[in-house]
């Protein structure tokens, strides 16, 4: 094997050594203006499939039979490599034969790559283990021969094994990207597969041409680097990376970098700066503290919030900020009212929807349409959907770059700093009205994969950073290109991520998307470092839901909700919210009505396609409500509905624990989010058509309740507490401004404007059509209103005490019980009490509360309320109280007895 493999030495492109024995063209300042890659294919360049995996630096597995065969490894610098089964393998600049490894796989290999099929582990020679950094920068094609010659089968290498095994120095590495320091501007870029690197430098976000630097290869970190003189701040940058590409030979990608602080509009450049620039700050910011409101995890009361859907549609906003960050600045709009009023009652924290730099909203020239038609009408979502991928809306969880401001939020998108400014300045707002702030991550995927233009990691290591699957294809079941967080450089591209937010931009807390394809190692190890630089607690939470091809440990111990018991880090607990919405996420057709819930109706008020439902399915989804009121930790005991005494980790709830967590910070309640239909809407469904609006506006109160009551993390969607309607659409994550709009004037909820996307709804279109036809549905503005203050109202009586905020489960088991249990228990009332003695914050002795979801009261006894003095609390006695129906209530000490009135949610307090 020809051993010969220069690496690049001199800044200067003029001096650039020739790699690997390839015949590479230096990068030219004319190569600078590429908008994207250039691939300089060789017609013999064949594709195949990546079925074998490095296991480590040596080590290799063929998956499927061996028979005898020769295995060889055939490298090309050039990617001209053929191997046709039954033919001979051509167009290789060498192979070395690889030998059978009969020792024992190393434990964290084996741990590793349990997932794959058997098949025989191969090793790479002692005299050959030198060359094999090299050899990962060519073509490599692992090709199986007969004694003859001939080719059986051929497949490229999954490379991340190898990878992580020979730079794992590059874990260590504090800087990548462009760092700017006195009189000096460094870049490092992580490519060990490349050929060459080098750096284009641009004087502006469009100017033509730019400047070229070769960049020098470390052996040890895999890194690119090179340190140019001089402070080049408000420059723009690009790489040109040489890289070996499947069926293309061997590609130059002009690519901006992954570690991008800020970009050009729609991402075309990555900018040069220094994040603690004084330009970029705004005034105050180093000295100014976050709101200190929330001691621990379960203090927190999050309202979920899409950044253009709180101002875009508020007149009081002026026109240049709206759907922007400095919408938050604005603290006279009736937006940023509703928000400081929140925060008053008891609101610890926003959560916004994704704000790192997306990739489906054109930052520049996005199309604003102006859907119309009638309350059932097709014409608005054929409206949306024409513009849908040039228009203004998106979710945002389509990652392009994980450390840099999305654009479109911006009011100049074009200049790289004032994403960065304007970003600040609503995080110091936020802060300032007494609201911390948290984030919405996407780390399980990325916008895009391979060569495609909006691809940045696949093409800077092709088949590093996704997770492949068995013939080296990145799975997709996130619903995009997932990445693989266990490799180690993906892994630390999202910790050093998590940690520039939070330490830059003073994010108080993170909302993984499907955490459950994150490792629980990772997220833990994470945890440690974000807390260390921010030098304070980063709470982390997300969706552990179970899926896909990591599902059940398959590929390592994940962050999912059982995984993850006793690490502290919060999970959505979905057994609540199917409890008390009815059904579960994905039902469709005639489940969504039939499937009721305990808030809406279930046996004791059936709507007209219910059909007869066992009495018994209402006692189960109470005691699964109790299940969540008590934080849904393992170990709390609890009367379920069949007289039985069993911990909540011993009740059913679809297969699984309906106690799953070790402590109550680990749990986040939640009857509604950005995803699936707004509570309001699953009433609609749900509830009997006959129910009226002031009704209807009691049962979301009481699904709001729930949430206020149990103790763990209250998470809210934004609008929950205006009756938010999104006309009835299932899944509004491109379903533009008109399905996802809020009205901070309270006058509207926007139910029955058209029939919701076809592509999410319309097979269910048969049955939208009536309702959103039927104007009884829709709430008058005094429906809103009184929602409104009746939430306020439920954050500061959950404010008034630490009681409905326990953070540990040893304090729950110690002070909350329940009663009303059992087999004689009224389904229909959750009835509990907190015993405040001695407990610091608690306010009151103690703290009995109720849900009587029932159209009619209830009264309902605690024998150990015998003789004690329990009054209403003070919320709701006040003069402003938004729930007179609760004033109602009344608590009979001679018996300890309450009578609840229907459709009521109160407290009791004892002094």
């Amino acid at each position: 094997m020809n051993r010969t493999f220069p690496t690049a030495g001199a800044a200067s492109i003029m001096s650039m050594a020739l790699l690997a024995g390839g015949a590479h063209a230096a990068v030219t300042p004319e190569a600078c203006e590429s908008s994207a890659f250039q691939i300089n294919q060789h017609p013999a360049a064949a594709s195949f499939d990546a079925r074998a995996v490095w296991l480590g630096k040596r080590l290799l597995k063929w998956p499927g039979a061996d028979a005898g065969a020769v295995f060889k490894l055939y490298y090309a610098a050039n990617g001209t490599i053929t191997a046709p089964a039954g033919g001979k393998a051509g167009g290789a600049s060498g192979f070395i034969t690889l030998e059978r490894f009969t020792g024992t796989v190393p434990a964290a290999a084996a741990a590793r790559f349990k997932y794959l099929a058997d098949g025989p582990v191969l090793q790479v020679r002692e005299s050959d283990a030198d060359d094999v950094r090299a050899l990962l920068r060519q073509q490599l094609v692992l090709v199986q021969e007969d004694a003859q010659g001939s080719v059986r089968a051929a497949t490229r290498i999954q490379v991340a094994g190898a990878l992580d095994d020979l730079y794992a120095a590059a874990a260590g590495l504090d800087k990548l990207g462009a760092s700017v320091a006195a009189n000096r501007t460094a870049f490092t870029l992580w490519a060990p597969t490349a050929q060459q690197a080098a750096v284009c430098i641009y004087n502006g976000p469009a100017k033509p041409t730019g400047s070229v630097y070769q960049m020098r290869f470390d052996d040890k970190t895999g890194t690119w680097s090179v340190a140019l003189p001089g402070d080049l701040s408000g420059k723009y940058y690009k790489y040109a990376v040489d890289v070996p590409v499947d069926g293309a030979g061997i590609v130059r990608n002009m690519v901006t970098d992954p570690y991008s602080v800020s970009l050009s509009a729609d991402s075309k450049r990555s900018y040069i700066g220094r994040l603690d620039a004084p330009r970029l700050k705004p005034a105050g910011w180093d000295a100014a503290p976050a709101p200190q409101t929330v001691k621990n995890p379960t203090d927190m009361v999050v309202y979920e919030l899409h950044v253009r859907d709180f101002s875009i549609n508020d007149g009081s906003v002026p026109s240049e900020h709206r759907g922007k960050y400095l919408a938050f600045t604005d603290t006279g709009s009736k937006g940023m009212q509703h928000l400081a009023a929140l925060a008053r009652s008891g609101l610890t924290d926003v959560h916004l929807l994704p704000v790192y730099d997306i990739g489906s909203v054109p930052e520049t020239g996005c199309a604003v349409p102006a859907p119309f038609g009638a309350a059932d009408g097709l014409a608005q979502q054929a409206l949306v959907k024409e513009t849908a991928q040039a228009d203004c809306f998106n979710w945002g969880y389509d990652p392009y770059h994980y450390n840099a401001p999305e654009g479109s939020y911006a009011t100049d998108p074009a200049r790289a700093e004032v994403r960065v400014l304007e970003f600040r300045k609503m995080v110091d707002s936020l802060h300032k009205a007494g609201l911390r702030v948290g984030m919405d991550v996407v780390y399980n995927h990325t916008f895009k994969a391979g060569q495609d233009g909006k691809s940045v990691l696949d093409r800077i290591v092709p088949g590093y950073y996704h997770r492949l699957d068995a013939k080296g294809a990145v799975e997709q079941s996130t619903c995009c290109d997932n990445t693989a967080t266990e490799n180690l450089m993906m892994g630390k591209l999202m910790i050093d991520s998590v940690t520039l937010w939070a330490t830059e931009y003073k994010i108080d807390s993170f909302r993984f998307d499907l955490m459950g394809h994150q490792p629980r190692a990772v997220m833990e190890q994470l945890q440690q470092k974000v807390n260390a630089a921010a030098g304070r607690q980063v709470q982390l939470l997300g969706e552990g839901w179970n899926f896909g091809e990591v599902a059940d440990g398959a590929r390592f111990v994940q962050a999912s909700q059982l995984s993850l018991n006793g690490s502290g880090i919060g999970t959505f607990n979905d057994r609540t919210r199917d409890a008390v919405r009815g059904g579960s996420a994905g039902d469709a057709g005639e489940a969504l009505f039939k499937r009721q819930g305990w808030i809406n109706g279930l046996v004791y008020d059936p709507n007209a396609h219910a059909g007869q439902v066992p009495a018994a399915e209402l006692s189960r989804a109470a005691d699964l409500v109790r299940a969540g009121l008590a934080g849904s930790i393992r170990s709390y005991p609890l009367q379920t509905y069949d007289g039985q005494v069993k911990t909540l980790e011993s009740i059913d709830y679809n297969g699984q624990p309906a106690g799953y967590a070790a402590e109550p910070g680990e749990v986040v309640n939640y009857v509604e989010n950005h995803d699936n239909q707004t509570l309001f809407d699953i009433g609609v469904f749900k509830l009997p058509a006959g129910t009226s609006s002031q009704e209807r506006a009691r049962v979301q109160v009481l699904g709001m309740a729930v949430d206020a009551f149990s103790q763990g993390i209250a998470y809210y969607h934004a609008g929950i507490d205006v009756l938010r309607s999104k006309s009835l659409d299932r899944n509004s994550f491109n379903s533009g401004d008109w399905f996802n709009r809020l009205d901070w004037s309270y006058r509207d909820n926007y139910f029955g404007t058209g029939l919701p996307p076809e592509a999410d709804n319309g097979k269910d279109y048969a049955l939208i059509k009536p309702l959103l036809a039927n104007a009884a549905f829709k709430p008058a503005p005094g429906d809103i209103a009184w929602t409104r203050d009746a939430f306020r109202d439920l954050l500061a009586v959950r404010a008034s005490s630490t009681l409905f905020r326990l953070p540990s489960a040893a304090e729950i088991r110690r002070r909350l019980r329940f009663f009303n249990t059992g087999a004689q228990q009224i389904p229909t009332v959750a009835a509990a009490y907190l015993d405040g003695r001695g407990y610091e914050g608690a306010a009151f002795n103690g703290v009995a509360y109720f849900i009587n979801v029932d159209k009619i009261g209830h009264t309902v006894a605690d024998p150990q309320a015998v003789g004690k003095r329990m009054r209403l609390h003070p919320v709701f006695t006040a003069a402003g109280v938004a729930d007179k129906r609760a004033t109602q209530a009344r608590f009979d000490s001679a018996t300890g007895s309450y009578e609840i009135p229907p459709r009521t949610a109160v407290v009791f307090v004892e002094d």
